[in-house]
Parts: structure tokens; sequence; C-alpha cells
């Protein structure tokens, strides 16, 4: 089994900045990509930001240029630096992780159980 374990959550004021981390532990024999998620009250969950494991990046057009996702494969922890943020990045963030572990052949999605986020004044 895997679990994930975010951390850095909180409350920040419009324009400020936060940074998440969020560390993989458990039965891992690698992680392919990592990510990102995040659900607002009333809305579905959507991609925020992911990273492979070599490195390449993608995100979500509404955070684009503000928030920057990394990782250390080592720590097998991934990431999550926003800046700029606006009252409209208010919702839980979750980590995702697609694992291979020592029983499994193939990567399996792994989910975080989330950190709040609010941006508010």
């Amino acid at each position: 089994q895997v679990q994930l374990v975010e951390s850095g959550g909180g409350l920040v004021q419009p324009g400020g900045s936060l940074r998440l981390s969020c560390a993989a532990s458990g039965s891992i024999r690698s992680i392919n990509d990592m990510g990102w998620y995040r659900q607002a009250p009333g809305k579905q969950r959507e991609l925020v930001a992911v990273i492979t494991s070599g490195g390449s990046t993608n995100y979500a057009d509404s955070v684009k240029g503000r928030f920057i996702i990394s990782r250390d494969n080592a720590k097998n922890t991934v990431y999550l630096q926003m800046n700029s943020l606006k009252p409209d990045d208010t919702a839980v963030y979750y980590c995702n992780a697609d694992a291979i572990t020592i029983v499994t052949l193939f990567p399996m999605p792994y989910w975080g159980k989330g950190t709040l986020v609010t941006v508010s004044s």
C-alpha cells in the first residue's frame, strides 16, 4: 500500500503565497506521475498541476504563471508553490501519485486526504 500525506495548507490573504508538500510512503517500487488536484465547494475535482518522474510539467490554465510544481524523487515528495493566490484558489488540495508497489506490476493511482487552502482577506 501507498500512503500520501499532504501538508502546508492554511489561510492566506489574496496575493499571498503558500507551499504545499506531499510525501509518499509505503511499499513503493517506483512512482510515475505525481500531481495536485483541487476541489472547491460545490465543484468537481480538477487537475491543478502534474509532474512526471523525469520532471516534465503540465498546469491548468487558471494557475499557469502563478503555481510551480516540483518533486524530489529521492524523498518521494511532490511540492506545489502557490503564488499570487486568489480567492478562486480556495479549495481542498489533494495529492495524487501513480505508483508501482512491490506487489503490483503496473502503476495505480493513490490519493492523499487533502489539505484546505483558504484565500481570504
